[in-house]
């Protein structure tokens, strides 16, 4: 479950950040290329977190999505998986832009 390993070093990250102010709720951006799972990443991030100025916090996750363009008809595309060839003209030489983000996008600490 690499989930684990992930929030591990999201967990490490808003504790550089909020030093020793309690956090209530964490908002982090994820590529779809990542294969993240809503579930075990919960999971995982309830398990990091533990003992942490990030226990008990929500982890709200937003999976972005893999967008693409091909030079040849210059279509632009989202998909959820790689795309091997455009979807309007079927050329094989698609440019992948985006898909593989890890960005944590917000820290809200406790009152």
């Amino acid at each position: 479950m690499h989930e684990l390993g992930l929030c591990e070093d999201i967990v490490g990250a808003v504790e550089r950040r909020a030093g020793d102010r309690p956090v209530a709720r964490v908002r982090v951006r994820v590529g779809r290329l990542h294969h993240v799972h809503e579930d075990a990443f919960e999971q995982s991030f309830a398990i990091a977190a533990t003992g942490s100025v990030a226990e008990d916090a929500t982890a709200e996750l937003v999976i972005v999505p893999i967008r693409g363009h091909c030079p040849d008809c210059g279509s632009r595309f989202e998909a959820d998986e790689p795309v091997l060839c455009c979807p309007e003209c079927g050329e094989l030489g698609v440019e992948q832009e985006g898909g593989d983000e890890l960005i944590l996008e917000l820290i809200e600490y406790r009152s």
